[in-house]
């Protein structure tokens, strides 16, 4: 299964590649545990691990067994509004196009900010560390870089033995790479060389692998993490309609679960209808540097020189039929309401999670969401699934007076502290006799006793 699909701005490109959703991999892939230092608003390193405790509470419904591992299937997020949850998602995402979208020049600067608040910090290195697991393998992936350098890099593999797959350092001054291997890693003095001269200094290694013609089985391991498991962060503004429409009408997911899912979450949606339509377009060709061409000139548009001519080209539409009193009314997409939009995206990332072994993040679950409808969505994604982990931010602060649905390693708190950074800590880490009864968090946390809420002032506006 290869599926790309790139969350850009408000946007989500999709490219397809042999696209299957059969639970055929032989190989199960599963986080561990991410760390994060001097990265937006996170100053002094926090690290979320998807590691259960010891208890077996809910352990058929959350914990996923792989070796010596019992990794969680859930994690959720809380915290005041600035408080660095979507941070921790947008870490995940930059590490992705760090390693899949490499910068094409060597002088293309990395696109973060480290933390600002502080004279030490702006001036330092940033730092991502990943514990994951490619079927019985433990690897450990380590990454140091600036703006403008990757500074520092490793890999290491445990299968059992931990070894060393590679550890890349580059001369901050003359931005040369050196890229040492493990004795147990196949790789020619030729190959390593090649790597060497397409690993640019602002590349990560796994990134010049992808631009040099080489095969060695850990790296393609990898990368492959990266890019089949790992999928982009889903954010609030991220529209997945067109997302989801493409699988259904391409028969990628089917069209029969989706209705029946959006049936089950009180939409009154009982089929999904696309119709095909020709629309003409203009297509223009600009030559902005060639004025020997005969073109049309358009001032208005501030084009100088352009041909145009009419295409035709096929677009789908979608209707979702709604039944009422027995009657079918087909309503096309764009009358629905913003939670039924929301939802129908929400339904087919439930089915890709479902039939695959995959890593979703979804930043702020309850936008456009009624409440039930985000206890109904978590309820179903964790009866249903098998080897998918998601990781969710959320202010849905309900769900903690529910302890039926979660365990206390499954919920994560992030908090500002005085200096302006964040820190990340796990309901697991409080041990308060009190705690023991999971019927109390949700007022725990609602009077402030686990911190992670506003510090509001009085309501009282005062005018110059």
């Amino acid at each position: 299964m290869n599926l790309h699909f790139f969350v850009k701005k408000s946007f989500i490109f999709i490219f397809f590649e042999s696209y299957s959703l059969s639970l055929c991999e032989k190989v199960m892939n599963l986080l561990i545990d991410f760390s994060v230092k001097n990265f937006g608003c996170i100053k002094d390193e926090v690290t979320l691990s998807m590691e259960a405790t010891k208890s077996d509470e809910l352990e058929d419904t959350y914990v996923i067994k792989q070796g010596k591992f019992r990794l969680l299937k859930l994690a959720l997020i809380y915290g005041p509004n600035a408080s660095g949850k979507t941070t921790i998602l947008k870490a995940f995402e930059f590490l992705r196009d760090l390693i899949l979208l490499p910068q094409e020049l060597k002088t293309d600067e990395l696109d973060f900010n480290p933390f600002l608040f502080d004279e030490n910090t702006e001036k330092s290195s940033s730092k991502f560390s990943l514990n994951f697991l490619v079927g019985e393998k433990h690897y450990f992936y380590s990454i140091e870089f600036s703006k403008k350098l990757i500074l520092k890099e490793e890999l290491y593999v445990s299968n059992p033995k931990k070894s060393l797959v590679f550890l890349r350092e580059t001369d901050p001054l003359e931005e040369t790479t050196e890229i040492k291997f493990g004795n147990k890693i196949k790789i020619g003095s030729l190959s390593k060389k090649s790597l060497e001269l397409n690993t640019l200094g602002n590349n990560s290694v796994l990134g010049g692998y992808l631009k040099t013609n080489i095969n060695v089985e850990e790296l393609k391991e990898v990368i492959d993490w990266f890019e089949n498991f790992f999928k982009p962060v889903v954010f609030s503004r991220t529209i997945l309609a067109s997302f989801a429409s493409n699988l259904i009408h391409n028969n990628k997911v089917s069209k029969n679960v989706i209705t029946q899912i959006l049936r089950k979450s009180d939409f009154y949606i009982t089929d999904i209808i696309f119709k095909e339509e020709e629309v003409e377009q203009e297509l223009v060709i600009r030559f902005p540097f060639d004025n020997s061409k005969k073109v049309k000139v358009q001032k208005d548009e501030g084009v100088e020189n352009e041909n145009s001519s009419k295409v035709k080209r096929k677009i789908v539409k979608t209707f979702f039929t709604h039944t009422v009193n027995e009657k079918n009314y087909p309503l096309p997409f764009q009358l629905e309401s913003e939670g039924t939009k929301r939802y129908y995206g929400l339904a087919v990332l439930l089915v890709l999670m479902i039939e695959n072994n995959n890593l979703f993040l979804i930043d702020e679950l309850e936008s456009s969401l009624h409440p039930d409808l985000i206890t109904h969505f978590l309820i179903t994604y964790l009866s249903n699934t098998k080897n998918t982990q998601l990781i969710v931010t959320t202010h849905y602060r309900e769900l903690l007076g529910n302890k039926d649905l979660f365990r206390n390693d499954v919920i994560w708190f992030t908090d500002k502290k005085k200096d302006g950074s964040i820190e990340l800590y796990s309901l697991s880490d409080f041990k308060s006799k009190e705690l023991r009864n999971t019927n109390n968090v949700l007022n725990f946390y609602k009077s402030g006793k686990l911190g992670a809420i506003p510090q509001l002032g009085d309501n009282y506006v005062e005018l110059e």
